[in-house]
């Protein structure tokens, strides 16, 4: 009966230790800047009222490139201390060089490198594993919150629906799987606008493919 105990404290470990089947990487302090409140803006350094209210107007953001520009009047080192605290997530498969380097990292090049080796990722875990061939545990987990892989519409776990940033995860989640399966990401389009308006329907579909 002690072994059973043991094998089962030690199955609840490796478990627990087990990554999620999560698509878009998990904060562990980053704000989404298409999501972020106005109260959360105060709190990210070097942004005034008025680049608070710019950011808030021009969103959702297809890429941090676009968050860039209105960050244009602040020198590099303070727009890497707001990408500290502020990004817009980055599609591991697609995102240029220029959004790989805007991850704060003490080797952006190396980071920019080894994002790229691996690509086509098929999901957050070959991520994950792969660098984790370079950095300890905690920086993975660092890096992994500045990134996404689309999750496809009509195989997607309930986990990795969930995963994707939303006011309403589990309405989310219904929406999303009533109208399967999807044959174009025009049809999820025109589905979701029954729900969401315009803007945030676009930011949704940056999580999502048919592929």
């Amino acid at each position: 009966m002690n072994r059973l105990k043991a094998a089962l404290v030690v199955a609840a470990f490796v478990a627990a230790l087990a990554p999620l089947e999560a698509q878009v990487g998990k904060s562990v302090g980053l704000l989404d800047a298409n999501r972020a409140t106005q109260q959360e803006l105060t709190g990210v350094p070097h942004l005034n009222a008025d680049l608070i209210k710019a950011i808030m107007e021009k969103r959702p953001f297809s890429n941090v490139t676009e968050l860039g520009t209105i960050l244009a009047a602040l020198t590099p080192q303070q727009r890497t201390e707001v990408y500290g605290k502020l990004f817009v997530h980055a599609n591991l498969n697609t995102a240029t060089d220029d959004e790989i380097r805007s991850i704060p990292a003490a080797q952006p090049q190396r980071v920019l490198r080894e994002f790229k080796e691996y690509r086509p990722y098929k999901s957050l875990a070959v991520f994950h594993r792969e660098m984790r061939k370079y950095w300890d545990e905690t920086e993975v987990s660092r890096l992994e919150q500045y990134v996404f892989v689309p999750i496809n519409l009509n195989t997607a776990t309930d986990e990795e629906i969930l995963s994707i940033p939303a006011a309403q995860p589990q309405r989310l989640l219904r929406e999303f799987k009533e109208y399967r399966p999807y044959t174009s990401l025009e049809q999820f389009h025109k589905e979701m606008r029954k729900y969401w308006d315009e803007k945030e329907v676009t930011r949704l579909q940056r999580y999502v493919t048919l592929n």
